[in-house]
């Protein structure tokens, strides 16, 4: 019998509805050395223009981080960190009307995202890195993706090693989530990502594209990120290959996985993509 899949995903103050068209949640690194587009949008106005740019195009969620965390990426103090994402989401209030979603490990960025506005934490720690993470989750109501990675950024691509990743991923997924509600987060306010290229190998990632639909049996909403990811240029065969292609390849498989949440940086790209795949497939 397939799991159930997720219809809803609530937020701080709104509620997110999946349908047959994943949503997109479109990337903003205010970062100089993020692996594919680092030092872009690292001026407080490209950032907003930017933000503007990827919600004209089509994306659902815009989420924001300033701190890299592509393999062997350095740790970012708060205090820059802050520095980075605080004067972008000031200047931000009022001028778009999507979810902003904070990509943050840490606990004072993700309340000070809050109070600006941000409606969902994107933790590739599963909340694991900052013990104050879970309660600023709890009491301000947020909604929180959790992602499962095996190390840290500074040592996860050093020898990835799993005997079933799926199983484990999934695993790993169930515990945190029962972790996070017996801690005071409402279940409807869970997401889950299983974290490609995050203490993986190039055959794991494929591993997890061809099985996104068994994430679907932990009853949470999926968000992918697969986005420019070193499986697509591993495939290809050319690590300086332009990835948006491939990107939106993958889209397209996960699509058909039933995937709620895309993120990815070319918004328009894979937003029409998916609406030409799906309406082909489907009439």
């Amino acid at each position: 019998m397939a799991p159930t899949v997720a219809n809803r995903w609530r937020l701080r103050t709104r509620e997110l509805i999946f349908g047959r068209m994943p949503l997109i949640m479109g990337i903003l690194n205010l970062t100089p050395d993020s692996f594919s587009d680092g030092g872009h949008f690292f001026t407080i106005q490209s950032a907003v223009d930017q933000a503007m740019r990827l919600e004209d195009q089509g994306a659902d969620i815009l989420d924001i981080g300033g701190e890299s965390t592509r393999p062997y990426s350095q740790v970012v103090s708060k205090t820059e960190e802050l520095s980075r994402v605080v004067p972008v989401l000031e200047k931000l209030q009022g001028k778009i009307s999507i979810p902003i979603s904070i990509d943050t490990t840490k606990a004072d960025v993700a309340s000070a995202a809050i109070d600006l506005g941000a409606e969902i934490i994107n933790d590739i720690s599963g909340l694991e890195s900052d013990p104050a993470m879970i309660e600023i989750a709890s009491t301000r109501q947020a909604g929180v993706c959790v992602m499962h990675m095996q190390g840290t950024p500074q040592t996860m691509q050093d020898n990835p090693a799993y005997s079933d990743v799926v199983a484990e991923i999934v695993g790993y997924l169930n515990a945190r989530d029962r972790w996070l509600m017996q801690r005071g987060i409402a279940p409807e306010r869970i997401c889950i990502d299983p974290g490609i290229g995050f203490g993986k190998s190039h055959l794991h990632n494929l591993d997890i594209i061809q099985r996104a639909g068994e994430f679907h049996t932990t009853g949470r909403p999926v968000l992918i990120g697969h986005s420019r990811k070193g499986v697509i240029a591993k495939v290809l065969g050319n690590k300086d290959i332009d990835r948006c292609f491939g990107t939106i390849g993958v889209s397209l498989a996960l699509a058909l996985h039933r995937i709620q949440i895309l993120r990815v940086h070319d918004v328009a790209a894979n937003k029409q993509a998916l609406q030409l795949f799906l309406a082909s497939v489907e009439g």
